[in-house]
């Protein structure tokens, strides 16, 4: 419906007019203003928005409003034909994988019954079949087939860290009493780095925590980082905020403990409340310092002393209880990268050259799955039975056809 005095269609009707609202109900926390799913349908819908209004496609794309009308796509405009030349954009020469494209597509989707729920319209034209005929076919991958960590890659990365943490603390601490400060500040943050990334590859290796458990998520202001308080060494626990929406204790299994303890009375955190994996970004850790700082009514001068006096931020911020933030889940896979490169491993994935955290967590799940089978995996890996089953269904396959193999060989020397 136009608006007879402004001649333009009300703002009520206009597409965009309903993402907000959609993002809130979606998105986790307080206000709904968190969450992976919110940021990623968040992109997606801008993207549909603007192809509708003819900003993305073929050049001779002009979307779904009239030529002569100059505004933005409206719900009316919407019906299952859009919908499915959206699908055939989507499959088309972008380069997407087959599981992206319907990825994609089903966040669309997903805002479409919502739309129809809401009263914004009056079907769900993206899951009619005229529109996803062009979706492509899912491409069969398997549980399988994502990586996970192999025994022969977990020993390797996690003896190189070991060995680079052993090297760096014995350097720290066998210093001699008469060195310059500021060496032995160096030497200790060199330490600490060593320290941490240890204690990191760790516990990714054999808690099977989710690394969106364990650090900290900007999409999400719930996931702010595993801190010192929430670590019971004596017990070997660790309580994180699980997936499914609430704060639950995951093992800390022995190979864990030892590199935690040594990390923790290495950085000697002034507070519980201190992130076990802080950032050492250096830009970051400089900011902070000097806002903090200066929020406490330190002079611009008195800082930059104070500054100078420390070979890094962080031992500054260690000094002051300037509590820096948790390396994020993308800081993670940035430091696993580094040091799958350092530590020489032989990776042969079509999606990762280093590996993934992710991987850690699956690995450890082949061991579980192997070891004690699915029910005692999937309470360790926080997951159901049935979900757990399926993820590592290629396990079970495997050894039905040992046991066909057995039998087919036993058939065999009954014939012989």
């Amino acid at each position: 419906m136009i608006d007879d005095s402004t001649g333009q269609e009300p703002a009520a009707r206009l597409l965009r007019s309903s993402f907000d609202r959609y993002l809130q109900d979606k998105g986790k926390g307080r206000g709904g203003e968190g969450g992976n799913y919110r940021r990623n349908a968040a992109r997606e819908l801008d993207r549909f928005a603007e192809w509708a209004a003819g900003e993305r496609g073929d050049d001779d794309w002009t979307g779904i409003t009239p030529e002569d009308v100059d505004r933005d796509p409206t719900f009316e405009e919407l019906d299952e034909r859009v919908f499915r030349e959206y699908a055939r954009h989507l499959d088309g020469d972008r380069g997407l994988k087959q599981n992206t494209v319907q990825t994609y597509y089903a966040y669309i989707s997903a805002w479409c019954g919502w739309c129809v729920n809401e009263g914004y319209l009056e079907a769900h034209y993206a899951q009619r079949a005229s529109a996803t005929a062009p979706l492509p076919d899912d491409d069969g991958r398997k549980p399988g087939d994502q990586q996970a960590w192999t025994p022969e890659q977990r020993h390797t990365l996690t003896r190189y860290v070991d060995e680079q943490a052993r090297e760096s603390i014995e350097a720290y601490t066998t210093l001699p009493s008469d060195v310059d400060l500021l060496d032995k500040q160096r030497a200790r943050y060199a330490a600490l780095k060593a320290a941490r990334d240890r204690a990191l590859v760790v516990v990714l290796a054999y808690t099977a925590v989710r690394v969106g458990e364990l650090l900290r998520d900007p999409g999400d202001p719930r996931r702010r980082g595993v801190r010192w308080e929430d670590i019971d060494l004596e017990d070997g626990s660790m309580d994180v905020y699980r997936k499914k929406q609430q704060w639950d204790a995951a093992s800390l299994p022995d190979p864990v403990i030892s590199p935690l303890r040594s990390y923790r009375k290495l950085l000697d955190p002034p507070t519980e409340r201190w992130p076990v994996f802080p950032t050492l970004d250096q830009r970051t850790l400089a900011e902070l310092v000097q806002e903090e700082l200066a929020d406490r009514g330190e002079p611009s001068k008195a800082i930059d002393e104070r500054r100078g006096e420390y070979a890094r931020d962080l031992l500054l911020a260690l000094d002051d209880d300037i509590r820096p933030p948790s390396i994020t889940t993308d800081g993670a896979r940035s430091i696993l990268q580094r040091l799958s490169t350092a530590a020489e491993i032989d990776i042969d994935h079509p999606k990762h050259d280093y590996l993934a955290p992710h991987g850690g967590r699956r690995g450890m799940g082949e061991v579980l799955v192997r070891a004690f089978g699915y029910t005692v995996a999937a309470r360790y890996l926080d997951n159901s039975e049935e979900m757990v089953r399926e993820r590592y269904s290629h396990i079970e396959a495997g050894k039905l056809g040992d046991t066909a193999t057995e039998a087919i060989n036993k058939i065999n020397d009954d014939l012989a």
